[in-house]
């Protein structure tokens, strides 16, 4: 990577000052624009990836995005080009630090400044939401926070506008530790994908810590689509249920439980931190009402009833003749305002409206629904396999008619309850998932060779005995099938050196035999158990090596008859070769007169013995001999 120089002219008009910042795919610089005579901040793509088309339609894609965002909270793109071959950017210079820095140096942050941030990091993302632009990768890195608190998110590198899509299908484009459970099986990406990733943010704010980590970015990844956060409460406690709800709600697993806009999160925040400001129970179940004075008596028309006329007082005589009116009209105004009230209470009871359903909906939705129709609402905390914070019962039922402004009880879920994971290790399958079951969880069963643990008990559990856990979980039981089995290979023919390594390597043991054969010396003649079979790892193998013929004593045969030394010769597993000599002894006649080997030489057995036998030729004498006779060669 060629840095550039401080003081260079890049593309005629901006001069770096000097470097500020580097990532994966570009330094960022500070520098001069001359033409306008103000600071901005440079963003020069690497020269390495200049020659990569996808590298660079990412940069032209980060400028185009922003570019056409002109938001308070957003970072403002003012220009891109060319410089020596590579791209740049040219975008507003921001003093401040990242969000990230402000958590690693000062979180937890106290809930309303928590509260606050996010409300501007959503401004932004509804801004462009609106526009078409889902950003993809929200993490504190991306946001850029100065002196004042004001928050501007940078970074549309890998922002979808519209329907185009760069990277391919299944591929995991954001930071594994703000990654949505869609994001992280790389399905389509939609604006609920945006919001996980800032409810992430926000619970990393408010706890000083993310909701799921782990030693790889695959491992964080499935984190996020099968196992639930801890939830904010027991990580932070003290924080306001009605903020802890609200978070929650962003990160739901399912992108249709989530907020549907980056408005309505924003709107929810709001609220809450209009309760935790005014210094109220900040969303705690109940709310105390005030018992309103009753009301003053009114006539039929809604009216104050006049006071009674001042009369000179009668005597005795006209007041004896006048009650029987005075009661007539008693009765009369009795009679008026018995059937004012009835009337009044035939219009209140035909005012009645039908209770919707909420159940299944989070608790924060449910509540605004059955506001906004104008009913009472009180919730109910319970244990339920339900999903943290999700009505499961509500009274009133659904579809019940109900006067307006009537209360309607939510039943909530706290969630299951946690557990912890019994030991079940050295167990029997079935007692096992028994413990199990007795605690509320799950079980899984895998099979797994040992070689210490008996065939059918728990070798471990995922996870470990005495970890915490939420009822419900499942936990994967490894069951021993005992010693792993394998083939035996065939190793005839081969030398004894070789057939032991290639069965040790198949973790068997060998014990050799040695046995004379006409192979030749060190070649495994036979082997058992025979090639193919399958045994258990460990199993011994027994191998028979050729030590070469066996070796005998060649019994001495001179001066034995003919077939006597041929008998001997046999029986002592030798072939005996037979050769002629003449003789002029009669007694040497079929005796044998020579043999070789000589008697007691060690020979291979079935080797030959020639053994020369004599033959007898009585001599004849010449009467007159010519020529001397020549010795015998």
């Amino acid at each position: 990577m060629t840095e550039v120089a401080t003081g260079t002219l890049v593309d005629g008009r901006y001069r770096i000052i000097g470097r500020i910042g580097s990532g994966g795919m570009a330094d960022v610089y500070a520098a001069e624009d001359t033409h306008l005579g103000r600071e901005v901040a440079l963003k020069v793509l690497h020269r390495r990836f200049a020659q990569d088309v996808e590298f660079v339609e990412r940069f032209r894609r980060e400028a185009s995005s922003a570019a056409g965002l002109q938001h308070p909270n957003v970072v403002g793109v003012f220009d891109r080009g060319e410089h020596e071959g590579t791209y740049y950017i040219a975008m507003e210079h921001l003093r401040g630090r990242t969000l990230k820095d402000v958590v690693r140096s000062e979180a937890p942050l106290s809930q309303e400044r928590a509260m606050d941030l996010g409300i501007q990091i959503l401004a932004a993302a509804g801004f462009a939401h609106r526009h078409g632009v889902i950003h993809r990768d929200f993490k504190p890195h991306n946001v850029i926070v100065d002196e004042a608190g004001n928050a501007k998110v940078t970074d549309f590198g890998i922002a979808r506008a519209g329907a185009s899509e760069m990277t391919e299908t299944g591929s995991i484009m954001g930071t594994a530790q703000y990654l949505s459970p869609e994001q992280a099986q790389g399905h389509s990406v939609t604006a609920a994908s945006d919001l996980y990733s800032i409810g992430v943010m926000l619970y990393e704010m408010l706890a000083g810590r993310l909701p799921f980590d782990g030693d790889s970015a695959v491992s964080i990844a499935l984190k996020h689509l099968s196992e639930p956060p801890p939830p904010l409460g027991h990580v932070r406690p003290g924080v306001s249920p009605a903020l802890e709800s609200v978070v929650m709600s962003a990160l739901a697993k399912d992108p249709a439980q989530r907020w549907q806009t980056a408005d309505d999160f924003a709107a929810a925040l709001e609220a809450v931190r209009a309760q935790v400001e005014a210094g109220g129970n900040g969303g705690q179940d109940t709310a105390v009402f005030a018992p309103l004075p009753p009301p003053p008596a009114e006539d039929a028309d809604g009216a104050e009833p006049p006071p009674p006329p001042v009369v000179p007082p009668p005597d005795e005589r006209e007041r004896r003749r006048r009650w029987p009116l005075v009661l007539i009209g008693l009765l009369v105004l009795a009679l008026a305002g018995m059937l004012a009230f009835l009337v009044l209470s035939g219009l209140l009871a035909s005012e009645k409206v039908d209770v919707p359903n909420v159940k299944g909906r989070q608790v924060l939705r449910a509540r605004a629904l059955l506001e906004q129709r104008g009913f009472e609402v009180k919730q109910v905390r319970v244990r339920s396999q339900a999903e943290l914070d999700l009505v499961v019962d509500q009274d009133p039922e659904p579809g019940t008619e109900v006067d307006e402004g009537s209360t309607v009880t939510l039943e909530v879920s706290k969630g299951p309850g946690n557990v912890n994971v019994p030991s079940v290790e050295g167990l029997s399958q079935a007692q096992a998932i028994k413990d199990l079951t007795r605690s509320g969880l799950k079980a899984v069963t895998d099979s797994e060779p040992s070689d210490t643990v008996r065939r059918g008990f728990v070798i471990r559990t995922v996870p470990k005995g005495g970890a915490l856990v939420t009822k419900g979980t499942r936990v994967r039981l490894f069951v021993s099938s005992g010693p792993e089995q394998v083939a035996v290979p065939g190793v005839v023919g081969l030398t004894r050196s070789s057939a032991e390594s290639r069965l040790e390597g198949e973790g068997l043991d060998v014990a050799v035999q040695e046995q004379p054969s006409d192979q030749p010396v060190d070649e495994v003649t036979a082997q058992s158990p025979a090639s193919g079979t399958r045994v258990d790892k460990g199993t011994q193998v027994t191998i028979t090596v050729s030590t070469g013929p066996e070796q005998v004593q060649v019994p001495d045969v001179t001066g034995l008859p003919e077939r006597q030394a041929g008998g001997r010769l046999r029986g002592a597993g030798l072939a005996p070769v037979t050769r002629e000599r003449d003789t002029t002894t009669e007694g040497e006649d079929g005796t044998v007169l020579e043999q070789r080997p000589a008697g007691g030489v060690e020979v291979d057995k079935g080797d030959q013995v020639v053994i020369v036998v004599g033959r007898f030729r009585q001599e004849t004498t010449p009467t007159t001999p010519t020529t001397p006779t020549q010795p015998e060669q």
